[in-house]
């Protein structure tokens, strides 16, 4: 067997975390071509195979790929801590640091108020992501995540806290008028999304002999926010979202409890914590949570 090259290991981490060619080359910032080239640099030097292509074209590690694959974040971590005791940046406020969320969240709530979290901290660059998916903090999908649940899995280096409290009434396009909102359907969610919270409340109301579903159902809170806007009908949308757009109008009074509320969770990694570009992230997090 030749020389394994510490380098390659930075892409076999990639292909576990992203999957595919252009995913990896996205996370490293190269071409796919050279996630390609050290692939197979890195297959031939231990002469076995660490990944195989999948029939919808993204990539599976082999057994060995998801040891190599362990390692190598291992090492990362190692390098990454060595790195902030070397140079004494630690505690700087300075790097990158990827937050995920689903869209609407990242849309409305993180997006909004970066501005501020830039002009407090002008080295800091952010990446964020709007994904439905719950990106991995243990495999470095993400630095942060911010999830609408508290998580069941996460593992043992991965903590989690409630920051916010994310309210939901039900709102119609502002076009539409008193009497038109009464006679609205339901926009709701497809099969793949019967589970959410929201689906749930929904399906329960649209039972009453009067309620009925829209003809168009969605995968995402951003198409339902969309559709209600178009005066495809009513739906539950996040109050920190539709009460500042003059395009909805809110059906009913908010008096005692709202229609939904859904608990904001931030996970971080305990490798990462201390690092002052994550703390810093967090505390602006926890500032612009809703309550």
């Amino acid at each position: 067997m030749q020389a394994l090259n510490w380098d390659d290991l930075r892409y076999i981490l990639a292909i576990s975390r992203g999957r595919t060619l252009t995913s990896a080359a996205r996370l490293l910032g190269v071409d796919d071509s050279t996630v390609a080239r050290h692939l197979v640099a890195m297959q031939q030097a231990i002469g076995s195979r660490l990944y195989r292509r999948r029939a919808d074209g993204t990539l599976q590690l082999t057994t060995l790929g998801e040891r190599a694959a362990l390692h190598a974040e291992r090492i990362e971590r190692e390098v990454s801590v060595l790195d902030a005791a070397l140079s004494n940046t630690a505690n700087s406020v300075a790097g990158t640091v990827r937050v995920t969320s689903v869209p609407i969240v990242v849309s409305h709530i993180l997006v909004p108020a970066v501005p501020v979290l830039l002009t407090r901290h002008p080295d800091l660059h952010l990446e964020l992501v709007g994904d439905a998916r719950d990106l991995s903090l243990t495999r470095r999908e993400a630095d942060l995540a911010l999830r609408l649940a508290r998580p069941k899995t996460g593992g043992t280096r991965v903590t989690a806290r409630r920051v916010g409290t994310i309210r939901y009434e039900i709102y119609a396009s502002a076009s539409c008028s008193a009497r038109e909102v009464k006679t609205l359907p339901w926009i709701t969610y497809d099969e793949a999304m019967a589970h959410l919270p929201q689906a749930r409340w929904i399906a329960a109301i649209a039972g009453g002999e009067h309620e009925r579903i829209a003809s168009v159902r969605v995968n995402d809170a951003e198409a339902v926010l969309e559709g209600v806007i178009a005066g495809l009908g009513r739906s539950l949308l996040p109050c920190v979202v539709a009460d500042g757009d003059t395009r909805l109008q809110m059906l009913g009074a908010k008096r005692g409890a709202p229609a939904l509320a859904r608990e904001l969770w931030l996970l971080t990694h305990s490798d990462l914590r201390a690092l002052g570009r994550i703390e810093a992230v967090v505390k602006w997090i926890e500032e612009i949570a809703p309550r």
